[in-house]
């Protein structure tokens, strides 16, 4: 018999959830769609097949429950999301719940039942692809869904309620989503890394540190737009060359410390035309850490340091916060024993933050959470060319169900 593991097999898998698609010639799979459906039919399936009982939650959340030896225990929570942004990848997230899924199979393979139970979710939103708000299935699970979300509209017009009801659900019936802390004893998420780190320094997998939090910034300079011929350089108040000066010590700051990342990633001068110096400059920043302190710690220095640069050229810069989420640090007891699994399983120990957001931000509030990474080639992702080898998924998938047969709960059962 093949084992549950092999990569092989788990890969067959990935290619039968991103062929569920609405659209063509690319991967989009949105919250609440037919092809959420489709995807959520398929991995009921395997769930059922893997030896567990399946149910689909208020918010959409395919949940599938491996009882423990004796009925009734707490569960110890596996899973990753299922929905997709445009023209995805098809690793993102869905590696997460196949392989949990994967894992529970050896489980029943081997006629194993664990003292605790083991639940693997499918999250019915992430991205927030469809209705511009994300986490949504992990913060309905979570206990701490915004209900006012539900009046956003997609592009076609469609209210989240209005398609909830479409896909059978009852929007005033969210809150059933939720789960007490005493049903679960921990969340784990594996997931490809998303990022370059484990490529660059040849390792199959890595241990999770934090989250990192974010912090987004709308920045308008003003300064005066003038004659491109006639005003001396000395005499400018040049908005966008102040701009630039904010950009590279957004760079500056940021490549000071490790782990630590700022981002320019849209700038715009006005009036925008060949002849006229800029009379205003508008960018936005993307400030990102494990930590929170040192997060905050450097929007205080880009805000001193814009200020510092707003003297020294005579315009003026406004800061605007848009967007400010806190880090998800991974609790140390569990993050421990995926160390111990990585170095069973013969594998170097990195220990990394994940810059990208997961559910496991939203699930933070629950429970106590801890991830895994697998290397992802180049370090590309929501892109089609998002890749993962085989062997790097069965050594993730042999990490967490060498975790998982080795779990310790915090506390007795």
């Amino acid at each position: 018999m093949t084992s549950a593991l092999d990569g092989a097999g788990l890969m067959d898998r990935l290619d039968q959830l991103a062929a569920i698609s609405e659209q063509p010639g690319m991967l989009v799979r949105r919250f609440l769609t037919p092809e959420h459906a489709r995807a959520n039919a398929l991995v009921r399936e395997w769930m059922r097949d893997a030896g567990m009982s399946v149910r689909t939650d208020a918010i959409g959340n395919v949940i599938g429950r491996y009882e423990a030896a004796t009925p009734g225990q707490p569960a110890l929570l596996l899973g990753s999301h299922l929905d997709t942004v445009v023209d995805a990848g098809r690793y993102d997230g869905m590696l997460g719940v196949v392989t949990s899924i994967a894992c529970v199979a050896d489980l029943a393979q081997n006629g194993i039942c664990l003292p605790f139970a083991i639940e693997v979710v499918g999250f019915a939103d992430e991205e927030g692809t469809r209705f511009g708000a994300t986490l949504l299935g992990s913060r309905a699970l979570a206990g701490t869904f915004d209900r006012t979300v539900l009046d956003r509209a997609d592009g076609d017009g469609i209210t989240m309620a209005e398609a909830l009801s479409r896909f059978g659900l009852d929007p005033a019936a969210i809150d059933a989503a939720a789960r007490r802390p005493d049903e679960l004893l921990g969340y784990v998420e594996l997931h490809i890394e998303q990022g370059p780190v484990l490529e660059a320094e040849g390792l199959a997998v890595g241990c999770v540190t934090a989250i990192s939090g974010a912090t987004r910034l709308a920045v308008t300079v003003e300064g005066m737009a003038g004659h491109a011929g006639t005003v001396p350089m000395a005499g400018r108040r040049d908005a966008l060359a102040a701009a630039a000066e904010c950009v590279l010590l957004v760079e500056r700051r940021a490549a000071a410390e490790p782990d630590l990342v700022g981002t320019v990633g849209r700038i715009e001068a006005g009036p925008g035309a060949v002849n006229v110096v800029p009379g205003s400059a508008r960018f936005t920043v993307d400030l990102r850490a494990p930590a929170d302190a040192r997060r905050a710690a450097a929007l205080a220095d880009l805000i001193a340091g814009f200020e510092a640069i707003a003297r020294h050229r005579g315009v003026t810069i406004t800061a605007a916060k848009t967007h400010d989420a806190a880090s998800a640090p991974c609790a140390p007891w569990l993050a421990d024993q995926i160390r111990d699994a990585i170095e069973h399983e013969g594998h170097a120990l990195r220990s990394l933050p994940s810059g990208a957001g997961h559910d496991g931000m939203a699930i933070a509030a629950l429970t106590d959470i801890a991830m895994i990474f697998v290397r992802c080639q180049g370090g590309i992702s929501h892109n089609p060319a998002e890749a993962i080898s085989a062997a790097d998924a069965e050594a993730g998938a042999r990490v967490l169900a060498r975790f998982i047969r080795d779990f310790q709960p915090r506390s007795p059962l």
